[in-house]
């Protein structure tokens, strides 16, 4: 979460009608859509590995990571490359597919307000904060907790760094 009293500055993104965001300092980039390499029986959410300059990269459905309907790639659909704190001094970089990006916004610290704990198709401990955007909403992700340890108890990142 931020510091007290400060702005924040966030990617925001569309997935469906939704609108969601990370910190600018966890987006390494944003990249047009690309098909990505299978991975034998990799979770449905997983599409793959992609090359970012080099480097294999984990390519992830956010929608359908998060419940939501999975959809077919659009000309608006992009890639966000995020680093993710690794098991070690390396962190784990994800392309997390989304609908579009919508823009780059900075939101006032009095725009910001804690994660409701009500449950619905998002757990609450996914989302970092929700932030107001005039009369509409937007989901600040936390995506090292969205990859964090596995309904199966399997920890996600460790199974990404080994696919890698």
């Amino acid at each position: 979460m931020t510091a007290a009293g400060q702005d924040i500055q966030v990617v925001v993104f569309g997935l469906g009608e939704e609108e969601f965001g990370l910190p600018v300092t966890s987006v390494r980039e944003i990249l047009d859509h690309r098909p990505a390499y299978r991975v034998p029986d990799a979770p449905s959410w997983f599409l793959g590995l992609t090359d970012v300059r080099g480097l294999s990269v984990p390519m992830v459905d956010l929608r359908a990571r998060m419940g939501m309907m999975q959809s077919e790639p659009t000309v608006a659909t992009r890639i966000l490359v995020v680093d993710l704190p690794g098991r070690g001094s390396e962190p784990l970089s994800l392309g997390l597919v989304v609908d579009r990006v919508l823009d780059v916004s900075t939101f006032a610290a009095d725009s910001v307000e804690a994660s409701p704990g009500i449950g619905g198709r998002w757990q609450s401990s996914q989302i970092e904060a929700i932030l107001r955007r005039g009369a509409d909403f937007v989901a600040l992700l936390n995506v090292a907790r969205l990859f964090g340890a596995g309904d199966d108890g399997d920890d996600i990142i460790a199974s990404f760094a080994m696919a890698a």
